[in-house]
C-alpha cells in the first residue's frame, strides 16, 4: 500500500467517525480503524499509546470508565501529538485530545451519554400514565424484550406493558411505533414518573 493509500485511508475513518452522534465512540472508532489500518506501529507513543487509547476508551462507551482513564487518555494522547513520527500518530493524538476538556468524558465517567447513543447508559421505558395498552411495541420488539396485554374492550386486570432491560439491545423501534409517545429514551440511572 503506498503512503497515499493510507493518508486516504485515515481521512476515510475520519469521515466515517464524524458520523456518530457520541465524541467518545467517534474517538473509539477512529482509534479502532487506525489500529486496523494505516497506524505503521514504527513508533512506540503512537503504536502502544492507540492500543491503551482504544481499552480505555472501549470502558467509557461501556460505562465502566473512571477518572483514570480520562488521566491516562490525556498522557497517552499529549504523548502520541509530541512524540509520534508520522502525521497519522499525531493525528489520531489529537482526535482524541480535542474532546478531553468538552466534559462529554467526565459525563461518561459519571455513567450518562450526552447524546445518548452509548447503550449501555440509556434505556428506554414506557410512561404507565401515558400507554393506551395498543401493543404495538411489543409486536415490533424483535428481542422480545417488551411484556405485558393488549388492552381489550370489557375486559380489565390487564399486564400493563413494560421494557425488560437486559433484553432490550436499544434498537429504537418501539419508540418509533409508539402512536401516544409513552416511551421515552433516558438516561440508565434516571427514574421516569408516570407523568414524564
Amino acid at each position: 500500500m503506498t503512503e497515499l493509500e493510507k493518508e486516504l485511508k485515515v481521512e476515510d475513518i475520519k469521515a466515517a467517525a464524524g458520523q456518530m452522534g457520541c465524541p467518545v465512540q467517534k474517538a473509539l472508532y477512529f482509534v479502532t480503524e487506525f489500529l486496523a489500518g494505516p497506524m505503521c506501529g514504527r513508533c512506540f507513543p503512537c503504536a502502544m499509546g492507540s492500543y491503551e487509547a482504544r481499552i480505555r476508551l472501549g470502558s467509557l462507551v461501556a460505562g465502566s470508565g473512571s477518572e483514570d482513564d480520562l488521566l491516562a487518555l490525556r498522557r497517552i494522547s499529549a504523548d502520541m501529538v509530541e512524540a509520534s513520527f508520522c502525521k497519522k500518530g499525531k493525528d489520531t493524538g489529537k482526535f482524541i485530545l480535542d474532546w478531553l476538556d468538552t466534559g462529554v468524558y467526565q459525563e461518561h465517567v459519571a455513567g450518562r451519554c450526552p447524546d445518548r447513543k452509548c447503550a449501555a447508559m440509556i434505556e428506554y421505558r414506557i410512561v404507565p400514565g401515558k400507554c393506551i395498552s395498543c401493543g404495538e411495541c411489543k409486536d415490533v420488539c424483535k428481542d422480545l424484550a417488551i411484556h405485558g396485554e393488549k388492552k381489550k374492550p370489557h375486559k380489565s386486570g390487564y399486564l400493563p406493558f413494560e421494557i425488560r432491560q437486559k433484553r432490550c439491545t436499544r434498537c429504537g423501534n418501539c419508540i418509533k411505533v409508539c402512536p401516544v409517545e409513552a416511551i421515552v429514551l433516558v438516561d440508565a440511572k434516571a427514574t421516569v414518573g408516570a407523568g414524564a
